[in-house]
């Protein structure tokens, strides 16, 4: 990992910290709580489409289907985007089976205007919300899903999200046909898919029961390199867990695993350096952006990245080994990067954020 980045990184994470602690000081005020517990809600089924170099990874026997071609039968990466999610939300209702309806889908991805997700729902005409959390948007969708019935406002409703490398790299870097050359630092944007039906834990059958939920803030850690998601987005997991951990009283020897979305190598040491500066031992954690490819069989340099990334091992290993009873209790946060072409273009810095949600055996 580059000197400065962790240098300016954590110069720029112990600046906004030590803001609040002076304000807090000098208000006398008390931070709010920032954990909701749920306790009638739980993720009911859900599934998960891949492209090839997913399949070929650790956990390629786990997902629900793929598509060597990473086309899906449509005639642009674009809309094999939309494809892929259409598809994981019929797999999501098919192996629920009992022909409930969601009320509501909240689902995004990484095109402009969300377009993958909508060329993805628009067969099915379910009530939709457009969601942008970048790489957080599976614990995004889930979360607000689980608020929706959790409330009592919706009795079922759905979390969807995608992503598509091809697709991926024409809008924010350059299309593959350039042959660009990626800096050690870059991860490889997943292809992949995910959806998950959320309902009421009294259903029976459940995959997991949801029991807490934070929403993360933005983070600033002053990277402004597009090719190191991972240090721009470890600031936002570490200010996300030491909120988390500090509201509920809690720490990391209380979770099974402790899954983050997709800091890849760079960010998951830096998150690791971030907290024990902190005091905390990240004991337990993994990072889906690790776990997604074979490092010594696939040249995916520092992991993988991507909506799809987190939300696909999610449905396919983390929720089963729920179900399995494997583990007990997973804190599972998705970490997105926000940006766009034109504020990496203007300078800008590359935001952090961290939604978390705490999962839990049925």
């Amino acid at each position: 990992m580059s000197f400065e980045f962790l240098m300016l990184a954590f110069y720029r994470y112990e600046k906004e910290r030590n803001a609040q602690n002076k304000e807090k000081s000098k208000t006398g005020r008390k931070r709010m709580k920032d954990v909701v517990s749920l306790r009638r809600t739980a993720v009911l089924s859900a599934a998960s489409v891949v492209g090839e170099e997913e399949k070929r990874g650790p956990f390629g026997a786990a997902f629900d289907e793929w598509d060597a071609s990473g086309r899906f039968g449509a005639d642009t990466f674009e809309k094999a985007e939309g494809k892929m999610v259409g598809r994981a939300l019929s797999l999501a209702l098919e192996k629920r089976g009992d022909g409930v309806l969601p009320e509501a889908v909240l689902a995004g991805d990484l095109q402009n205007q969300c377009m993958g997700t909508a060329e993805g729902l628009l067969p099915f005409g379910f009530p939709h919300l457009g969601l942008y959390g970048a790489c957080s948007t599976a614990t995004e969708g889930l979360l607000l899903a689980a608020l929706l019935v959790e409330g009592g406002f919706f009795s079922r409703t759905a979390a969807a999200t995608s992503s598509h490398n091809a697709a991926a790299e024409r809008q924010f870097r350059f299309p593959l046909e350039y042959g660009g050359q990626r800096p050690p630092t870059a991860q490889w944007t997943a292809t992949a898919a995910a959806a998950f039906l959320v309902g009421s834990v009294t259903e029976g059958g459940v995959l997991a029961r949801v029991t807490r939920a934070m929403v993360g803030r933005m983070v600033d850690g002053g990277i402004t390199d597009a090719s190191n998601m991972g240090a721009a987005m470890a600031p936002g997991a570490a200010d996300s867990l030491l909120r988390y951990f500090a509201d509920t009283g809690t720490s990391p020897k209380d979770y099974d695993r402790i899954v983050t979305g997709d800091l890849g190598k760079e960010g998951s040491a830096l998150l690791a350096m971030l907290m024990e500066r902190e005091g905390v031992v990240l004991s337990r954690h993994e990072d889906c952006g690790v776990l997604l490819y074979d490092e010594k069989k696939q040249d995916i340099h520092a992991g993988a990245s991507g909506c799809g990334c987190s939300a696909s091992l999610l449905a396919a290993h983390y929720l089963p080994a729920l179900k399995r009873g494997d583990v007990g209790r997973i804190l599972f946060l998705s970490t997105g990067a926000i940006m766009s072409p034109g504020s990496v273009m203007q300078g800008g810095s590359i935001y952090g954020v961290a939604p978390v949600l705490c999962l839990e055996r049925p």
